[in-house]
């Protein structure tokens, strides 16, 4: 989606300038054990591939092998992500993960009070 560009590379645009990478808060689904996960990267595709070959650090992705990207939602920089996949993951609530994805804005709304 974004790869080659700029702002996904983190390359220079001209000179001296350098473009901060883009990153992602995802969410994906597992039918088969009817889990949701949030995570954050700059690359969800490749991410999602490693979830689902159980080549992913984390030992709770690894019970499954479905996972479906429900929600990708961009933020300009790293920290920003970080910020919003804390917060969810803060909220320990499935109710609350199902309504963000239904309704993205909450995320900009997130950042707009943070930042």
């Amino acid at each position: 989606m974004y790869s080659g560009s700029p702002e996904a590379s983190g390359r220079s645009t001209n000179n001296n300038i350098f473009l901060p990478k883009l990153h992602f808060v995802y969410i994906i689904y597992s039918k088969k054990i009817d889990r949701y996960y949030v995570g954050e990267t700059h690359n969800v595709e490749k991410r999602l591939i490693l979830h689902n070959n159980g080549n992913y650090e984390g030992p709770f992705t690894k019970i499954a092998n479905d996972w479906r990207v429900v929600l990708k939602f961009k933020c300009v920089n790293r920290s920003k992500s970080i910020f919003l996949k804390k917060f969810i993951k803060r909220m320990k609530s499935r109710k609350f993960i199902e309504k963000v994805i239904q309704n993205p804005e909450i995320l900009s709304d997130l950042l707009t009070k943070k930042y």
